[in-house]
């Protein structure tokens, strides 16, 4: 109910506000009997119409409404009528004033309006001048009171909705920047599986296609190889993708929620046995479950590492992985003593993603070759002690 009564157009409340203002004032002075008053006439029912018709103004034109209707209701009085309500116009005008506008402009205004009431009250047979004086004042500081409560109320409720606007902004702007950044890592996790398996597979096609007549074994060899990774990439790819949906399909739930962590790197290793690469990799500590994104990093940093050595190392590469499980880090080593180098390729983004994954982390990476030939990848990453 007070809801809907303050989504009423303040324009209609102050115009049914100055018209019941009216009419009962009238019909006051009309039913009220004389007792040595002027009687109420047609000049007093127009000088009380003037006294209360431009309140239905007062929120548009505050000062001009304060000064018509004191200057109705003085005259109203000077002429002998003291009939009724014909005080609460400028009253109302007064406190009008005291809501809109600065509290010094309502005080200066309410010398007129207490100098009106003293002079009405006066009038009235057995109240004194004293009398009348401290009760205009009492009256017209109420009225200024009031006013400048609600206008200081009205201000802190200004304040308020719009600091809930700028809070519901910034909180749409989070929301964005939580989206952005989640399409960034979406993007990086698909760079991610392209790059690899897309290099696993450009590998072993030309291998299988360079022995395809003369070394049967081993093109079917890259074949089975190429099987195996573009099935793996679909699988992530899926994966990846179904981030996108608003639910997963059940029977896929697994699919769509599982990432791949260190606990894949024995079948990547074998992966890419398979597509001809010479690895050692060794798990130093006690290996013990990390946080989701932290373990995808990891995996991801050994993937392109492999990839990259794949790429540019030579086929007699040898590589060695080392994963050290340490007390409060965990340290990620993989080097080969490949010909190739990778720091001068034109266009990758690997060693810049691996970069921006340990970084997101907290974490340290170095990449470079070796003096006696090769490449080297060492990252670690803080954790939280064991129990």
């Amino acid at each position: 109910m007070i809801r809907r009564l303050s989504e009423i157009n303040p324009a209609i409340v102050d115009t049914a506000l100055a018209l019941f203002l009216v009419i009962t004032s009238w019909l006051w002075a009309v039913a009220e009997p004389g007792q040595g008053r002027r009687p109420a006439d047609l000049p007093s029912l127009t000088l009380i119409l003037l006294v209360n018709a431009p309140l239905a103004a007062r929120r548009r034109a505050p000062y001009a409404v304060l000064v018509v209707s004191v200057s109705g209701a003085a005259v109203y009085h000077l002429l002998g009528y003291h009939h009724g309500l014909n005080n609460m116009g400028p009253l109302l005008a007064l406190y009008t004033v005291a809501a809109h506008r600065p509290l010094r402009a309502a005080l200066v205004c309410s010398a007129p309006v207490v100098a009106e009431w003293t002079h009405a009250s006066w009038h009235v047979p057995g109240v004194a001048v004293w009398s009348a004086l401290g009760q205009a004042l009492v009256v017209s500081g109420c009225a200024v009171s009031v006013g400048a409560s609600m206008r200081l109320l009205a201000s802190r409720t200004r304040q308020l909705a719009e600091l809930a606007d700028r809070l519901h902004q910034e909180q749409e702007a989070a929301a964005q920047r939580a989206v952005a950044l989640e399409r960034m890592q979406i993007a990086r996790e698909l760079h991610d599986v392209v790059a690899h398996h897309m290099s696993v597979i450009s590998v072993q096609a030309g291998l299988g296609r360079y022995v395809a007549s003369s070394e049967p074994e081993t093109a079917r060899q890259a074949l089975e190889v190429i099987a195996l990774t573009s099935s793996a990439a679909l699988t992530e790819m899926r994966r990846l993708l179904s981030i996108l949906r608003v639910e997963p399909a059940g029977e896929d739930e697994e699919l769509y929620t599982t990432t791949p962590g260190l606990e894949r790197l024995p079948a990547l290793v074998e992966r890419m046995r398979l597509a001809g690469l010479s690895i050692d990799m060794t798990v130093e500590g006690t290996a013990r479950p990390l946080p989701t994104g932290l373990d995808l990093c990891a995996f991801r940093i050994v993937q392109e590492a492999l990839t990259n050595v794949l790429k540019h190392a030579g086929d007699d590469a040898r590589v060695r992985i080392v994963v050290t499980y340490g007390p409060a880090d965990l340290a990620l080593r993989i080097t080969d003593d490949g010909r190739g180098t990778r720091a001068t390729t034109p266009g990758g983004h690997g060693l810049l993603g691996m970069a921006e994954r340990v970084k997101l982390y907290r974490g340290a990476i170095t990449t470079g070759p070796l003096p006696q030939g090769g490449y080297d990848v060492a990252a670690s990453f803080p954790l939280p002690p064991s129990p």
